[in-house]
Parts: structure tokens; sequence; C-alpha cells
């Protein structure tokens, strides 16, 4: 009986390790790295439902909004905590989510629920220079590019996928690109992305 189970256990190892990773670099059209700029992958099939590792808060501090892009799955309710010695009045113009967060002040903080997929653009009513963005996603299959302008995503399963690249400033339809991949059973694929972005915007 204990054979058996072992015997078991081992067959199923290859099937729950067989899962593809994809690397992607996005690149403005210089050819410098893009930092911030959301990967999600659409793949065929039944995925499990999004859930990320990092908070679902977007936090001011110092008179700005961290991070720069967030990421969450749709349905999360996101924390903004004020941390600064002024006051703020977060709000939202962006068709997914609409919202106004009178002033609060400092360690004092709302939330909102994100129930459409799509990107929204923030700001704060007393301190114009504040934006941030909330890229609201219906995969689990989402990550953020770092400096060197790379973004990795694990556990892809093989098969057709549809990859998109958004940037808040991309010079493109809709601020992003798309394309097709075809992911292997495992192992690692790369993929690089030119994405043009507006003059004198955040790379």
């Amino acid at each position: 009986m204990c054979r058996s189970l072992l015997t078991l256990a081992l067959a199923a190892l290859p099937a729950a390790a067989a899962a593809a990773t994809l690397d992607v670099t996005v690149r403005d059209a210089a050819g410098k790295p893009v930092r911030d700029a959301v990967v999600t992958i659409a793949v065929a099939g039944k995925a499990s439902p999004p859930r990320f590792p990092w908070p679902a808060r977007v936090t001011q501090q110092d008179i700005q909004f961290d991070p720069y892009v967030l990421i969450v799955p749709v349905g999360a309710s996101v924390a903004f905590p004020n941390k600064d010695k002024v006051r703020h009045h977060v709000y939202s113009f962006s068709k997914p989510k609409k919202f106004d967060l009178k002033l609060y002040g400092r360690d004092e903080s709302r939330s909102i629920t994100f129930d459409k997929a799509g990107a929204v653009a923030l700001g704060c009513n007393i301190h114009d220079g504040m934006t941030a963005f909330i890229k609201v996603v219906d995969t689990p299959f989402a990550a953020k590019t770092d400096a060197a302008g790379r973004a990795r995503i694990d556990g892809l399963p093989a098969g057709a996928a549809r990859v998109v690249v958004w940037h808040p400033y991309a010079r493109v339809k809709n601020n992003e690109v798309a394309m097709a991949v075809s992911l292997p059973a495992s192992g690692r694929t790369a993929r690089s992305v030119s994405l043009p972005l507006a003059a004198g915007k955040p790379r």
C-alpha cells in the first residue's frame, strides 16, 4: 500500500512542476528600459482567481503616491492611508472607477472597491503634482516591470496566450500593445517589447 502511494505521489510531481515562465523586457523607442509597465497574460481555459503577494494599498507620503503603479484584481478593496502631515483629497475621473475621497489627515485611511477591469488614474485635489495609477486586472497572471524594464510571470499553463503590455504614458492606442505567445509545458520563454512613451513622461 505504501509503495503504491509513493508511486502515485512521484508520478504527480512532474505535472505539478510543469509550468512555464515568461520573461518580458520593455524598452522605449530609444532603447531605454521602461519601468512600471504592466504585463498581463490571458491564457486558454479557466484560470484561478487573481491573488497577488503585494498589498492592495496606495500610500500618500512625502506629497506623492506610493506605489506609482499598483496592480489589483477585480473586486479588490484598495486602502489609501495618509502618512503626511497635510491633508489629502484623493479622486479619480477614470471610467472603470470614479470616486472622490474628501479631505482627510495624517494616519487616517479610506478604502475603495474596484469592481471593473481597466486603468484608473489617481490625483489629489490639493496637490496637482500627485499622480498614480491603479491597473485593475481579471487575470492571475500579471506583473510590473522593474527599473531594468523586466517583468517575470511564473506558473503559466502550456498553450496559446495573449500578452498585453500597458503603460500610462505609452503613445499607442489604449496605452497598450498586445502579442500572441505560444507557451511550452515548462521552461522559460523571453520576449522583448518596444513601447514608445510620451516625451518627458516617467520611464
